[in-house]
């Protein structure tokens, strides 16, 4: 049986992007990537909202969002690779309370390089037509907030995530990287690093690790096994003691033409940006958020429930009507009435792989497995600088440089050493 150094266990973007950065740093590697799904990025990678922004009080997140976000950026400009980026921008809705809580945090932005502009409450009601003041009783019953004033980042936009994945798995192959797909892993396979010859070897007593796994296309062996299986990794991980603290939880879109005057011009206001487009509009409370989609003529609607939502793995989740219909669609219509009755034209779900932690991703190693996952829905918008340092651990690197130069320390996102800096900007 043939033994791969790498073997890299999910397509997704992380899994392609660790898998393309290990190969580029030494193509002589055999490397091999395996998925349960018939291609690349179809598992929760594909039901991704993809949207990026490099806007975030934490350093850690703002290094590994902006390093990501200049690389997609420059691989359309410079070498014409079409992401489909537009830079239509984030308009975040505020409070006046949230507001001036976070009006400190704002103050600091600008010393870690974030944009942004503030927009008054009323000038956002007139572009937008937007309604931003509710009676007592009204914002009572739906839990609603005024907009007192509006953040506007300009560095965020959109991004193809069909077009970031074949990137990535055609660089990847373009170097001699290997892929098999459907692919199901079943099992990892355990032995003693000094076998004895005993029956149902390793024994507590014995130091062991991870040397391959089990398909349902047989097994394979490697020198180095990767998890990177979103939402499925702690299933896998789990069967061997590995805790990674990822939990799966569902997230639900649901599309809505554009199909009356008063939504076209909503969808297509120009004032933010030259995208031409509304911006993804953050609503203050509850926190809806509203993402244009130009290629359908439709925004997406979604929000991300916490509590009482369960942590749950489900391969093929799906979209609850009533989520749309008794949920998002009486908040969204008070803040937009252009919204009153409209429809959802289409809609899906995926799974968010939630780091309880601290919503950051984790890169860690332990007994021949090395994980990465835990973006807790910003797998998108950090792929690259995960991949980079994924790849550095491999390697057993203090630092890995991430695009731009920028050195970042990999224990940081480790779970012995972990050094996380809290975000303050949380949607």
């Amino acid at each position: 049986m043939t033994e791969y150094d790498v073997l890299v266990v999910g397509a997704g973007i992380l899994g392609l992007s660790t898998a393309c950065y290990i190969k580029l740093r030494n193509p002589k590697l055999r490397v091999l990537v395996v998925d349960k799904q018939g291609a690349a990025g179809r598992g929760s990678t594909a039901k991704s909202a993809a949207a990026f922004r490099c806007f975030f009080s934490s350093g850690t997140n703002y290094a590994l969002a902006n390093s990501s976000v200049e690389f997609y950026r420059d691989l359309q400009q410079d070498l014409e690779v079409d992401l489909k980026l537009r830079w239509c921008g984030y308009l975040w809705c505020f409070t006046e309370e949230t507001y001036r809580k976070l009006h400190p945090v704002l103050k600091d932005l600008t010393a870690i390089g974030c944009e942004y502009r503030e927009c008054e409450g009323e000038d956002i009601a007139k572009t937008l037509n937007m309604r931003t003041k509710f009676d007592e009783e009204e914002a009572r019953n739906l839990r609603l907030g005024n907009v007192y004033t509006g953040i506007f980042v300009p560095k965020a936009g959109l991004i193809s995530v069909p077009s970031l994945v074949a990137f990535y798995e055609a660089e990847y192959l373009k170097m001699g990287g290997e892929v098999q797909y459907n692919a199901e892993v079943t099992a990892f396979i355990v032995e003693p690093l000094a076998p004895q010859g005993l029956p149902n070897e390793p024994y507590f007593w014995q130091d062991a690790a991870v040397k391959g796994v089990k398909t349902n296309r047989g097994d394979i062996r490697a020198k180095k096994t990767v998890v990177a299986a979103g939402p499925w990794a702690a299933q896998l991980l789990d069967s061997v003691g590995v805790e990674c603290f990822i939990k799966p939880k569902k997230r639900q879109v649901f599309s809505v033409k554009a199909n009356t005057d008063a939504l076209k011009k909503l969808l297509f206001t120009g004032e933010f940006s030259k995208a031409g487009c509304l911006p993804l509009t953050i609503l203050p409370h509850p926190s809806v958020y509203i993402r244009p989609d130009l290629s359908g003529d439709a925004f997406w609607v979604s929000y991300a429930d916490d509590f009482p939502r369960a942590f749950k793995l489900e391969d093929k989740p799906q979209p609850e009507e009533n989520f749309y219909k008794h949920g998002l669609l009486p908040i969204t219509a008070k803040y937009f009435p252009q919204f009153t009755e409209s429809e959802p034209s289409a809609k899906f779900a995926g799974l968010y792989e939630i780091n309880t932690l601290d919503g950051q991703p984790v890169v860690f190693e332990e007994n021949g497995l090395l994980v990465v996952g835990g973006a807790s829905g910003s797998g998108i918008m950090k792929a690259d600088a995960l991949g980079r340092i994924a790849a550095a651990l491999y390697f057993g690197e203090e630092f890995a440089l991430l695009y731009g130069d920028h050195a970042f320390k990999v224990s940081d996102l480790g779970l012995k050493n972990r050094n996380i800096e809290p975000e303050k900007l949380v949607i």
